[in-house]
């Protein structure tokens, strides 16, 4: 059985898939059951419902307690040192084999060897290893005992003790450089043996302490968190956790959180498919908004979980704004909300979060609807930063009744926060360029007429450039006139005849002696000619790298339309000769927007009003009405969404703005000089 798979079934595919994976990346983002629902800090009030246990717990020790606990461990908890009981045996047998001293001397010197050797000697080194104890554990085969570090000898101490011990001798001040190379240490530090004896003894502390009892009142609403309820309110968190790990709750509860998810982020599928069809037939368009949600609930997520800052840190303002710029306000606004909602449930205070948020969206875009200036993006930055500061102290005075509880370090959070938003100028760039959207910013600095093509253009046909201007002057007040896009249009008209620029004088415009080379061609070349306008002009934008939404314009200004003079001059030589209308047509495409709707219209009505012989209202007028019209009748609009209310409009604006410029002026009269 073959399957009939069309593209629009393949469209609606694509756009599922597209939300159902991000659902399952949102899914994953949010956190688990770890992530805890309180907020509380020590010399803070409880800002929550009163606490009371629900079963009876220990008090897990602090952080601080525990590492207390094993300071006064490591002071009882002496180092280990091996001692070498066969060095005593070497030494004495170098001694027997010297012959540097007598008998005599020899017993007298074994003696104190053996003393010396029996409290053991270490390196100064050595000994340094067992910190500030007073005290050390001697390991003697299977035998430990504890010694204090006075009664071992240092190589210093043990040869002053043999000093005072054979001074009597009369050969001392012979033999004493001798006595000095028979005591060797004995004594070494035992690490292991050191770090294994402590760490059993820090195993040996018990992490919890107390015990609360079921029914017992934890904490109340407003009591100051002290460092006993601290730890009290943590060991009752992490129990709490640990019982919701153990629990066969889990599995319900990601079933509701992939709920929930889904209902959110379905709701913003539909909204698409209902009031943003051509959003949601452009998969780069969806792909977009989804990045911009998830973006944000990732930011979301990994501050939450890595760090311990306010969620109110994120600049998601930034979110509207961006959507704003490339889309409308509709859209920013329903984006936004679409990703605090999911956002929330990371929020300490969801509630609060929520509202705050949506009042912070709803400004974002309403305070920015063109971004054409850095300066507003600034102005909007500080708007943003005050609304956070009194949405926020309203709120705490609406549940506290009283200025104590407001946290001024949330005021430096919120502006840093609106600090943030000033990089959505940076991320607007890198976001054109990824997607191939249009700013704003990017059509003013386009329709400045001091960037460099622009000046090229007006440098070498500067009568083709004046057409431009006028064309992109009329464009805007139509565009306006039809709340179309009137940056997109005043650009677009400004680039859509640049291609002139490859064969400037084959063009009425900017001919200064009214010889056309184009008549002395054949009626199919010089119509060639004229056509090639149009692909030359792309070639130029693409080599200038303009927006393909600029090119365009470029493309379709002249739609499929004939070149009228030499088709019709053609036909009048030529009349029993077939014409092959291709050679005489542009290429198109039509216009598939407003906005590239409005520039046909408007050129082909701003170049017809040069040939005419008078501009009365009346002359304007019909030659108005029959361009448009016959522009109407080939189906030149047929793919652009402009109702024919629009078309209208723009013939009322173009009869009205080409009357205001061909207007009649008075003639000024003559001075009459008196002649003497």
């Amino acid at each position: 059985m073959k399957l009939n798979i069309t593209k629009k079934t393949i469209h609606y595919a694509v756009f599922v898939g597209i939300f159902l994976l991000s659902a399952i990346a949102v899914l994953f983002l949010l956190p688990k059951s770890e992530q805890s629902s309180f907020d509380f800090q020590i010399g803070k009030p409880w800002k929550y419902n009163d606490v009371k246990a629900e079963f009876d717990f220990p008090i897990q020790k602090s952080d601080k307690q525990i590492s207390a606990e094993q300071d006064s461990i490591l002071k009882e908890c002496y180092s280990y040192y091996k001692i070498d009981k066969t060095q005593l045996d070497v030494q004495k047998k170098a001694l027997n084999s010297s012959v540097k001293f007598s008998e005599l001397d020899k017993t007298k010197i074994a003696s104190v060897l053996e003393k010396i050797y029996a409290r053991g000697v270490v390196t100064v080194e050595e000994l340094g290893k067992a910190g500030d104890a007073e005290k050390i554990y001697i390991v003697d085969q299977n035998r430990t005992y504890i010694v204090t570090t006075d009664e071992v000898f240092t190589l210093r101490t043990a040869y002053e003790f043999a000093q005072n011990e054979l001074f009597s001798l009369l050969s001392w001040g012979i033999i004493r450089g001798e006595i000095a190379n028979l005591i060797l240490p004995n004594l070494t530090y035992d690490e292991a043996m050191t770090l294994k004896m402590r760490q059993e003894k820090f195993n040996k502390i018990l992490p919890t302490y107390g015990l609360v009892q079921s029914g017992e009142k934890i904490i109340g609403n407003g009591d100051l968190v002290t460092e006993e309820k601290y730890q009290i309110l943590l060991s009752l968190q992490h129990l709490t956790k640990k019982e919701t790990k153990l629990a066969n709750q889990n599995l319900f509860m990601f079933i509701g959180e992939g709920l929930f998810i889904t209902c959110v982020l379905l709701s913003l599928a539909l909204y698409l498919l209902l009031f943003r069809p051509r959003m949601a037939a452009s998969r780069k368009d969806t792909i977009f908004i989804m990045l911009m949600v998830l973006l944000m609930v990732s930011i979301a997520s990994l501050t939450t979980r890595l760090t311990t800052v306010s969620i109110f840190i994120i600049p998601f303002a930034i979110q509207p704004i961006i959507v704003r710029i490339f889309f409308d306000s509709r859209t920013a606004l329903f984006t936004h909300i679409i990703t605090i909602l999911l956002v929330a449930y990371m929020a300490v205070e969801p509630f609060k979060f929520v509202v705050i948020q949506v009042v912070i969206g709803m400004l974002a875009v309403a305070s920015l609807k063109d971004l054409t200036q850095r300066s507003q993006l600034v102005r909007t930055a500080s708007i943003i930063f005050l609304a956070y500061a009194f949405m926020y102290t309203s709120i705490e005075l609406m549940s506290h009744g009283t200025f104590s509880n407001l946290d001024v370090k949330m005021y430096l959070v919120f502006a840093f926060n609106a600090l943030l938003l000033l990089f959505a100028y940076v991320l607007i760039y890198i976001f054109e360029k990824l997607f191939g959207f249009l700013s704003d910013i990017t059509l003013v600095e386009l329709s400045n007429v001091n960037n460099k093509l622009l000046q090229q253009f007006s440098e070498k046909v500067p009568g083709t450039f004046q057409h431009s201007l006028q064309v992109s002057n009329l464009a805007t007040e139509a565009a306006k006139k039809i709340n179309a896009n009137v940056l997109l249009v005043r650009t677009g008209a400004l680039y859509h005849d640049i291609g002139k620029m490859v064969n400037p004088f084959y063009f009425t415009e900017n001919q200064s002696n009214g010889i056309s080379p184009l008549m002395d061609m054949d009626f199919e070349d010089a119509a060639k000619v004229v056509i090639n306008h149009v692909e030359e002009g792309v070639k130029i934008a693409e080599k200038h790298n303009l927006p393909q939404q600029v090119i365009d314009f470029i493309r379709t200004h002249h739609g499929k339309n004939k070149v009228q003079y030499f088709y019709n001059s053609f036909r009048n030589k030529y009349p029993d000769r077939e014409v092959e209308e291709e050679n005489f047509s542009y290429k198109g495409p039509l216009p598939l927007t407003k906005e590239t709707a409005v520039l046909m219209m408007v050129d082909a009505v701003e170049a017809a009003t040069k040939s005419l012989k008078e501009h009365s209202e009346e002359a304007i007028s019909e030659m108005v009405e029959r361009i448009i019209d016959a522009q109407i009748a080939s189906g030149a609009f047929k793919n652009a969404p402009i109702t024919f209310k629009n078309v209208e409009e723009v013939k009322e604006v173009l009869k009205s703005k080409l009357k205001s410029i061909y207007h009649v002026r008075i003639s000024y009269p003559t001075l009459n000089v008196d002649k003497k």
